[in-house]
């Protein structure tokens, strides 16, 4: 079982990533509506894995990746991306994130890559 924040400023994301998480076991410890609250409730809750969605206001999900990590460089992210966001989601992988997934979520892929972690 793992300790999960979800950052997402999409409240419906947020709630069927939630419902995935915990079906299977995990326990989301936090959420969060934009980069910077998702750094901060990180550096708050320090959990084992934190989903981070990219285009947030505020802050961004790539910002906010590169914020989690100076603060932790083994921080577990998994970037959420809509489809069609390529150029983001490399940047976001040279930055040190652990994986990606695509919108609309796929259950088996996402518990997939939660087990891998």
């Amino acid at each position: 079982m793992s300790k999960i924040l979800i950052v997402d400023d999409s409240r419906t994301s947020r709630k069927i990533l939630r419902g995935l998480l915990e079906e299977s076991g995990h326990e989301v410890v936090a959420e969060a509506e934009n980069g910077q609250e998702g750094v901060d409730k990180y550096k708050e809750f320090n959990p084992d894995i934190t989903t981070l969605d990219i285009t947030m206001p505020v802050m961004d999900g790539l910002e906010a990746l590169s914020k989690i990590k100076e603060f932790d460089r083994n921080a577990k992210v998994i970037m959420v991306t809509a489809a069609g966001q390529q150029n983001k989601m490399v940047e976001a992988i040279k930055n040190g994130a652990s994986e990606f997934v695509t919108k609309p979520f796929e259950k088996e892929n996402i518990l997939k890559i939660i087990e891998k972690m």
